[in-house]
């Protein structure tokens, strides 16, 4: 089974070189988010031309941000500057990046409509349908060809809703904080409506799995405890997706985040949350972990994801002890 890395954003190492390291430590596939600060496009660029043979990929590329001709062209030019390398990650983001940081409206009619709008019509771009020509809710084209590039496109999707859209449009399926134990229930879902679409195409599963290695393993716990407040407190799907196992936690969680308690929202994380939703502990413990999540039937390409409040040693650390070549 291939094991990607989902490279840190907040670090102070340098994500190139960081990316010919994590190449030659044997990962299989090296992806990027993009939310502030750097572009994902500009900087997995540098990347490609520094590695050989190692898969790229953004997640996740919102879908407001970037048209569906431009998610075309990007992906069509990244497949190229890559040798064939490139994977297109997309995601409706939250509600605070869209509209604080973009400006945007969230509501357009809906985000999973923008969703399935823009990956039915980034596809038909990157297809070998000649001219292309759509009418939608949110978008309308006319009359412009297709560019005839195979990329794989994957979807971060959390609720039933979003989860249709990958199981009728797309090549792959990136979850975040969907419990590991309730993943195959998630995909089942995925599953059945690919098959009522008349799909037959395997979908690929790559899951963040938050990841922090230290030989203080409370120091380790603390680095998911971080990053699973974060994004309980800052979106409500990530917010929904926790509380269909842990209900009355994530409301705690979420609730002093949004009231500024951030030291509080962090403690409120229990280790069974911590259990469920990330690997934590020494290098033994670690892969030990990651090897129990990689077994689960529908995961076929793990994302190591390193906490963005793990420091440089935490993080490298990390990368090592659960890179292929450790095992």
């Amino acid at each position: 089974m291939p094991t990607d890395l989902l490279l840190p954003q907040v670090t102070t190492l340098d994500q190139t070189e960081l990316s010919v390291r994590a190449e030659a430590l044997g990962y299989d596939g090296l992806w990027l988010g993009e939310l502030w600060e750097t572009s994902s496009v500009v900087q997995l660029t540098d990347i490609a031309a520094h590695t050989e043979t190692v898969d790229l990929g953004t997640a996740i590329l919102n879908v407001f941000s970037r048209s569906p001709a431009v998610l075309a062209m990007t992906a069509a030019t990244l497949d190229q500057v890559s040798d064939g390398r490139f994977r297109l990650g997309v995601g409706t983001s939250t509600k605070k990046a869209i509209e604080d940081l973009h400006g945007m409206e969230w509501d357009d009619p809906n985000p999973v409509r923008r969703a399935h709008e823009t990956i039915e019509l980034t596809r038909a771009f990157l297809g070998d349908e000649g001219r292309v020509e759509y009418d939608g809710d949110i978008f309308s084209v006319r009359d412009f060809p297709s560019l005839d590039v195979d990329v794989p496109i994957y979807h971060a999707a959390l609720g039933r809703a979003n989860r249709r859209v990958v199981a009728r449009l797309c090549d792959g399926w990136i979850p975040h904080n969907v419990p590991f134990p309730d993943l195959e229930e998630a995909f089942e879902y995925i599953a059945d409506h690919a098959a009522e679409a008349g799909r037959d195409e395997d979908i690929d599963v790559a899951p963040y799995v938050p990841a922090a290695v230290s030989n203080d393993v409370e120091a380790a716990k603390d680095a998911i405890r971080g990053h699973v407040a974060y994004y309980v407190g800052n979106g409500r799907g990530y917010e929904r997706s926790v509380a269909r196992r842990f209900p009355d936690e994530a409301a705690a969680v979420a609730e002093a985040w949004r009231e500024g308690n951030r030291k509080t929202a962090i403690r409120n994380v229990t280790d069974e949350m911590v259990e469920a939703l990330g690997v934590a502990g020494t290098p033994e413990q670690a892969r030990e972990q990651f090897q129990q999540i990689s077994d689960i039937d529908c995961i076929t390409r793990p994302l190591v994801t390193i906490p963005s409040n793990a420091d440089e040693g935490m993080t490298e650390r990390t990368i090592e002890a659960l890179a292929p070549s450790s095992y």
